[in-house]
């Protein structure tokens, strides 16, 4: 009996699911067949918040926000436009003041307009709800990915996306699917780093967090996702954000497109595009990777959305256009549904009517698009509550989603070096702490914190504690003292630095016990971003090397959102600690690691590189090793990395043995079963992080080095010993062959525990 009722509540359960997709469907065709064609390319438009706010021009407004009755009825009525993003002035607003601005937007689309259809707001919240005081700010998401722990990552979202609703918006551009695979980008990040698998997990963790178990977001605790950026974003030739990219189908389909398939089966429910170019084609304007790929291949049913004036740039930029008109056509015939514009509005949307009227583009490709953002719009349940009330969410910014911050940050921040196990400090040191980033919120968060480049962070985060400030209040106020040495130049470009006070870190240095010493670079994003020289700046090296005359020893904390290249000054340290860009609680999880409290078990996402001309992703090919032996043709070695991907030191000592592979021969449907023994040798409680690699030892195309297959972060006490097992179907072994298929070819393969390697047969 108990079966069939659990049988019967599957079938209710799928047919209760059918039909409120069979419902959305029926409201949207029924809206859609009573619009006209204004009203449907309306819908397609996304404006910029500052378009219709009181103000001196469209690009800046007026402090504090006031909606503007003309604009916001030009553009909301007589152009009918349906989405919103962004804020105003690029800086925080509190929840009141989103909610009652978007209330505001939210009565000219409804009570104003025919159809009565709402705006569908939208922002870029991708570390925390980053346009609002007072939100939780998380690790960044390669900080999260360094803790290799999925779970983090879906606290991050599920905190993000309570408090975004709070504040009346209920979708945002993110995550980050992006592969990080050049240290020289931008955005790295805001990426999970340079390894497909890693994106894969902890994209569908993200994804899951935002939209809920169910992807229900009609949820008034969830938002839609919107994967990005879609595709091959950061594998660009110059390092340089929005430049072109070459790269083989077979490669795209690999390393770039497998993270957004597996999005994609978790329900993701829009994506933006990649805003730079694929093989000389923009891909706005690539219908072949939309349509062909994304829609008919991935089997994407949700709402492409361009990037930030992404279909202007084929005619200003790319060159691909002859006019602004000619942009418009190519790029939503080759499947974007709605346009960030984010400012001339108006000209996109007469454009794309004279083009319906003129046949170039087809009502059925209007329709086609106005019926996903619609069916959005219902799924979001706009229609029934169109803005999120921030006072019926006490959980905003609460030491709840504070603790599941500190966790990330604690689980994340990895310790590179330690020699002579010089961490934890013991005792009651006297401890200088001295570098630009030491006393600095700013840099602990990187960009997208409270503004778009992360520079008004220090005004939104003062009841924080900056590294400085943690390490005080862990050791004492009379024990640790602060001099910068360096400081970043008020005003100037990111990479702007000033010397101040060397000589007095110098002269302090010499009464301490120990100097932690706070290198890494200030806050930015996409083209503000861009660099020519990848080492860090001179100035830093400087007091590095000026404190290191002293012979105390030197902890060395990197606080950076990529690799710069420090070669030149490791030797000099007595430990390395990688924070990355924690958020507002990595200065307390750092502390917490120096003095013992917390053991360190994060591990790179990324290859460090030890060199300006040793930029290469762990999974390289054979030819591209980088050996010392001056002038030999001799294919051996390793790639010349200061520290390798998934390294990192932790204060338990760990011990692998009786690693085995369950047989040596695999046929095509089989599955490798691998277990190995992991043993704490040590005093200390700790997590490891168990990795499996795959290596093809030949294939038809040169293979790859190695390939990670499948981890696992466990916590092991002190003298425990825990047997980890991984089955890892044979079909993912496979690679793209040079027709994009594909395959797992018979032969030799290898499987990498540690230190530890079997060989198979795959036949």
């Amino acid at each position: 009996m108990r079966y069939f009722f659990i049988i019967l509540l599957f079938i209710c359960s799928c047919t209760s699911n059918t039909t409120e997709v069979s419902n959305v469907d029926s409201k949207v065709q029924d809206i859609l067949s009573k619009m006209t064609l204004e009203e449907k390319v309306g819908q397609m438009a996304q404006i910029n918040l500052t378009v219709i706010a009181k103000g001196p021009n469209k690009w800046g407004s007026s402090f504090p926000l006031e909606i503007d009755p003309k604009k916001a009825k030009k553009a909301l009525v007589d152009f009918k436009v349906g989405s919103v993003l962004n804020t105003i002035n690029n800086t925080a607003q509190n929840t009141e003041t989103w909610y009652k601005t978007i209330t505001e937007i939210q009565k000219y689309s409804i009570d104003s307009t025919r159809m009565k259809v709402p705006v569908i707001y939208g922002i870029d919240a991708i570390h925390g709800t980053t346009y609002t005081a007072g939100a939780t700010m998380f690790p960044q998401q390669i900080t999260t990915a360094a803790s290799w722990n999925e779970e983090n990552a879906y606290n991050m979202a599920l905190v993000c996306a309570y408090e975004t609703r709070a504040s009346g918006i209920p979708w945002n551009f993110s995550p980050v699917l992006d592969l990080g695979l050049d240290p020289r980008f931008p955005r790295q990040f805001e990426t999970f780093g340079e390894d497909p698998l890693i994106v894969e997990r902890f994209g569908k963790a993200m994804i899951r967090g935002y939209q809920g178990e169910n992807n229900d977001i009609s949820n008034k605790y969830s938002v839609a996702a919107c994967m990005k950026h879609f595709v091959g974003y950061h594998a660009v030739i110059s390092g340089k954000d929005r430049t072109p990219a070459y790269i083989p189908d077979n490669v795209l389909s690999e390393y770039h497109i497998e993270p957004f398939k597996k999005a994609i089966e978790a329900g993701a429910k829009t994506v933006m595009i990649n805003s730079g170019l694929i093989n000389g084609v923009p891909v706005h304007a690539d219908y072949n990777l939309m349509i062909n790929v994304l829609r008919n291949k991935l089997g994407f049913e949700g709402v492409i959305l361009t990037d930030w004036e992404d279909i202007r740039k084929l005619h200003d930029r790319d060159k691909v256009a002859k006019n602004q008109k000619e942009a418009i056509k190519m790029a939503i015939n080759a499947g974007i549904d709605m346009s960030m514009i984010p400012y001339e509005y108006e000209h996109f949307i007469k454009n794309l009517i004279a083009l319906v009227k003129e046949g170039e583009v087809s009502i059925e490709r209007i329709d086609d698009a106005v019926m996903r953002i619609l069916k959005l719009k219902f799924e979001l349940d706009l229609f029934n509550n169109p803005v999120t009330n921030f006072e019926e969410y006490e959980d905003f910014g609460s030491k709840k989603h504070h603790q599941l911050a500190y966790k990330a940050a604690s689980e994340s921040i990895t310790l590179l070096k330690n020699d002579d196990n010089i961490l934890p400090l013991k005792g009651n040191p006297r401890i200088l702490v001295t570098g630009p980033n030491a006393d600095n919120m700013r840099t602990l968060n990187g960009a997208w914190t409270y503004s778009w480049q992360g520079d008004l962070t220090d005004d939104f985060a003062g009841d924080y504690n900056t590294i400085f400030e943690a390490i005080r209040n862990n050791f004492g106020s009379s024990n640790v003292k602060y001099v910068p040495g360096v400081t970043y130049r008020k005003g100037g470009n990111y990479y702007d630095l000033d010397e101040v006070d060397i000589s007095k870190a110098v002269q302090e240095a010499r009464r301490s016990d120990y100097i932690v010493l706070c290198l890494g670079e200030n806050t930015y994003t996409e083209k503000p971003g861009d660099l020519n020289d990848l080492n860090i700046h001179k100035l830093q090296t400087k007091l590095a090397i000026e404190l290191s005359k002293t012979g105390k020893p030197i902890i060395l904390i990197l606080n950076l959102g990529r690799p710069r290249l420090i070669s030149d000054i490791e030797p000099l340290m007595s430990a390395v600690v990688n924070v990355y860009l924690p958020g507002n609680f990595g200065a307390d999880a750092l502390s917490d690691i120096i003095s013992g409290r917390v053991n360190p078990s994060g591990k790179l996402p990324y290859s460090y590189p030890a060199y300006p001309n040793s930029l290469l992703p762990y999974y390289y090919k054979p030819s591209e090793v980088q050996n010392n032996a001056q002038g030999a043709y001799n294919y051996v070695g390793e790639v010349n990395n200061l520290y390798e991907f998934g390294y990192g030191l932790s204060y338990s000592d760990f011990k692998y043995s009786n690693f085995a592979v369950s047989k040596d021969t695999f046929a095509l449907s089989d599955t490798i079963n691998v277990g190995v023994f992991v043993t704490n040798d040590s005093d200390i409680d700790g997590y490891e992080t168990i990795q499996v690699y795959s290596s093809d030892l030949y294939a038809s195309i040169t293979p790859d080095i190695k390939r990670l297959r499948d981890f696992s972060k466990v916590h092991i006490k002190a003298g425990e010993t825990k047997r980890l097992s991984f089955s890892i179907p044979v079909s993912e072994l496979e690679f793209y062959n040079i027709d994009n298929v594909p395959v797992v070819e018979e032969g030799r393969f290898k499987i990498t525990i540690n230190d530890n390697v079997k060989e198979i047969y795959i036949r």
